[in-house]
């Protein structure tokens, strides 16, 4: 890599908490520093959390969602995250109003009224309230029970919007099946930030945890408009850094740092930012998005380079491996990854 690329990766695997893990650090540390973490892929967000908190296991990670210390839900992007509790609902006042109304032309296409997600809306509310959790496949039946037909995507599509507008959120893992419950009563201390305290705080927050990065990397992040983001970062006045004619932002006092990590496919370290290129030659991203249809391979980042992609099969103690080039030693990467999931503190 050229020197501002490795400038852009090593300053960013230390804030992102890679490459300097807080040992002893809970689940709902890691998020609330990181703001949010993309978690569409379950097990693969659970260790995003994990390596950037070394004896953290697999099972405190589902523990801290099952009692309510972190949340998963569509914040922003229409995309799942990761949350801490208190954050929600604000970060959802500022996205919806966008969000909803860029999905009419769906919801058309899924032949589904305003009124229907509004009665949608009632029979989750009374099937929930007084602490309930009920299974997504649960929740879909009653509303099929009352004339809400649910196939087609039209299920998802209502689940994401009452979750979008704060009446649902995830529950407790209950083994493979999803759980919902009302977000009011989960959620028992919500901040209340509104206008530039709002966006302030996530700019924040943001560059602390995922800088050096631009405006319009803060912007496409969070789904927020660019004088949006410009707005947040005035009022948070982060550090800036001018790399090729390019300014950056970043927490102040922040010293680069690297090494070699095996990183879930939908890692904040690739997936924070709009712009990939520092870390990700373009020559290696098809390898690590087959035909670019979204779906993101988990990766081997040596100082701060993507270099190859791994996985270790269901049921497996061993790791496969497809570098780029010659591969690096893994050995101390490995040995994490096992400890998260094996309960064993890391040697």
């Amino acid at each position: 890599m050229n020197r501002s690329r490795t400038l852009l990766t090593s300053l960013r695997l230390a804030a992102q908490w890679i490459a300097t893990p807080k040992k002893g650090a809970s689940a709902a540390d890691v998020i609330r520093h990181m703001m949010a973490m993309q978690a569409q892929d379950f097990a693969g967000a659970k260790w995003s959390v994990g390596l950037r908190a070394p004896g953290l296991t697999d099972a405190a990670v589902v523990q801290a969602l099952a009692s309510a210390q972190i949340v998963r839900s569509w914040p922003m992007r229409g995309t799942l995250h990761l949350v801490a509790p208190e954050d929600l609902g604000w970060m959802l006042r500022l996205t919806t109003p966008r969000l909803i109304r860029g999905t009419r032309l769906r919801r058309e296409q899924l032949g589904l009224s305003d009124g229907d997600v509004e009665r949608a809306r009632e029979i989750a509310q009374q099937a929930l309230g007084g602490n309930r959790v009920l299974s997504r496949d649960a929740i879909q039946k009653l509303w099929n029970e009352h004339g809400i037909e649910t196939t087609g995507q039209r299920g998802y599509h209502l689940l994401w919007s009452l979750s979008q507008t704060g009446t649902l959120v995830f529950g407790p893992v209950d083994g493979t099946a999803q759980t919902f419950v009302l977000l009011d009563e989960w959620v028992k201390r919500p901040r209340a930030l509104e206008g530039d305290e709002a966006l302030g705080e996530w700019a924040a927050r943001y560059f602390t945890s995922h800088g050096p990065a631009t405006v319009r990397d803060f912007a496409w992040w969070a789904s927020l408009t660019l004088t949006e983001a410009r707005r947040g970062i005035a009022v948070a006045k982060p550090r800036e850094l001018e790399v090729d004619g390019t300014t950056y932002y970043l927490a102040d006092h922040m010293e680069p740092a690297n090494g070699t990590f095996l990183l879930p496919g939908f890692d904040e370290y690739l997936l924070g930012y709009q712009d990939r290129s520092a870390p990700l030659a373009a020559e290696h991203a098809a390898a690590v998005v087959p035909g670019n249809n979204g779906i993101f391979q988990p990766t081997i980042v040596r100082n701060g380079e993507v270099v190859g992609t791994w996985k270790r099969p269901l049921g497996k103690r061993s790791f496969e491996y497809a570098p780029f080039g010659a591969l690096p030693n893994t050995a101390k990467a490995e040995a994490s990854f096992g400890a998260f999931m094996t309960q064993t503190p890391p040697r």
